[in-house]
């Protein structure tokens, strides 16, 4: 899988059979917000976007950025892969 990071639109951005799928993200200090995901209709592939989120931490973590999860989807991401979890800032509690 090949992540682009469109600077331009502020999303991580990778080619799908049906389309674009991406995620939006604003920065505020050292922290990466992961504001929403958005995918073509008719995408339900959950593995795939897990998969997309796992190469997005490893990048937050090239950069020694901390990953604030806005979106719940992304939330559960992080429940389900306690690993990543040192990537959340302090104080707060999933």
């Amino acid at each position: 899988m090949e992540i682009k990071d469109n600077t331009f639109t502020r999303q991580f951005e990778t080619i799908v059979e049906k389309g674009l799928v991406s995620v939006e993200y604003s920065f505020q200090e050292k922290k990466i917000f992961l504001t929403k995901i958005n995918v073509p209709d008719s995408f339900d592939d959950e593995e795939f976007i897990s998969n997309f989120l796992k190469k997005i931490m490893e990048i937050a973590i090239e950069r020694k950025l901390k990953v604030v999860p806005i979106l719940p989807k992304i939330v559960i991401f992080f429940k389900k892969n306690p690993v990543y979890k040192e990537l959340l800032p302090p104080g707060i509690r999933l």
